[in-house]
């Protein structure tokens, strides 16, 4: 097992030095650069550019050195814990980041503990209960929770907040909040505009965790083990929770290899529908103005968080599941 443990970590290092270049290669890939788009947004605007102060500002940039002496010193200032700046926001990379990655990993938490509590219950139901009412109704609803675009529940439950509750229209805050140090009314109001995205998340995720938990559940009360088991008198709850059910949890845990990287990205569509202050709508920016060192940083930060998720769900498989284990 450490044999394991430690070959997976050096390949954790050759993958991430292999992302890191392949996204700041492909941010460049685009013609022009930020400056070209900042140009042209001050040309649209009437106002004349003129050669030399475009020089300088390619040189304050760094956008005159070559493409290899700019990766260095990303990817260097990047293992000392700094980022760069963002020639958007003209601000650290590093505090844009941080001062939205609270609000997304609440998002995320919430919608992976609401798809964990529903999904779990109902798939367990639904195979024990094979073929009866219950199970073809959330077996429809698993469809139906699969086939809804996020975007589009996000539009409908907007719409009954507002209509129904009174809950104000987007974001995550109301407006006499939005800006508001932290108080009791605060925390009030963000769970009141907080189950809208939770839900709409969680949906999807939740509709195939309850079809996978259910085939897997299945497949292993057939096997001659639970068989055996029963007929020794074990009672069926106890058969059921004590060994398939056991086995069957492996989505669930699989599942940590994307709820971390999950934690950075959020539901980018989700929350520019929602108006979110998430990190999902900074990423996005950050690729249509080509920033590179904020959309280079975000990247190297889902793909860190997702080798670290896809190890640890991996450990956490093999403590759950015997049969997986590595000696």
């Amino acid at each position: 097992m450490v044999r394991f443990m430690v070959r997976r970590l050096q390949l954790m290092l050759v993958t991430l030095f292999v992302i890191s270049v392949i996204s700041f290669i492909v941010i460049q890939l685009p013609p022009g650069d930020y400056l070209t788009s900042y140009i042209a947004a001050l040309e649209q605007t009437g106002q004349s550019v003129d050669d030399q102060y475009v020089e300088v500002l390619r040189r304050q940039y760094g956008l005159d050195q070559t493409l290899p002496v700019r990766y260095l010193k990303w990817i260097s200032g990047f293992m000392r814990g700094d980022m760069g700046v963002s020639f958007q926001w003209n601000r650290p990379v590093n505090e844009l980041v941080w001062e939205r990655l609270g609000l997304t990993a609440l998002i995320t938490l919430s919608s992976l503990v609401f798809s964990w509590v529903i999904a779990f219950p109902v798939g367990v139901l639904s195979a024990l209960r094979q073929y009866s009412f219950g199970d073809y109704f959330f077996t429809f609803l698993s469809f139906i929770g699969l086939a809804i675009p996020n975007f589009m529940l996000a539009l409908i439950l907007m719409y009954i907040g507002f209509r129904y509750l009174g809950t104000a229209v987007g974001g995550l805050f109301s407006r006499e909040f939005a800006n508001a140090a932290w108080s009791w009314a605060k925390f009030v109001d963000l769970m009141a505009h907080l189950w809208i995205p939770t839900v709409v998340v969680g949906t999807a995720g939740t509709a195939g965790l309850v079809r996978i938990l259910r085939a897997n559940l299945l497949d292993e009360l057939s096997k001659p083990y639970v068989v055996t088991a029963r007929s020794k008198g074990i009672p069926n709850w106890q058969v059921v929770l004590r060994y398939p059910v056991r086995i069957a949890l492996n989505p669930f845990v699989s599942q940590l290899a994307w709820t971390l990287p999950q934690l950075i990205s959020g539901a980018t569509i989700t929350s520019v529908v929602l108006n979110l202050p998430t990190t999902g709508p900074l990423l996005l920016d950050a690729l249509k103005n080509q920033d590179m060192y904020l959309a280079g940083s975000i990247i190297m930060l889902l793909s860190i968080l997702t080798v670290i998720g896809v190890f640890l769900s991996d450990l956490l498989l093999a403590a759950v599941d015997p049969r997986i284990r590595l000696r």
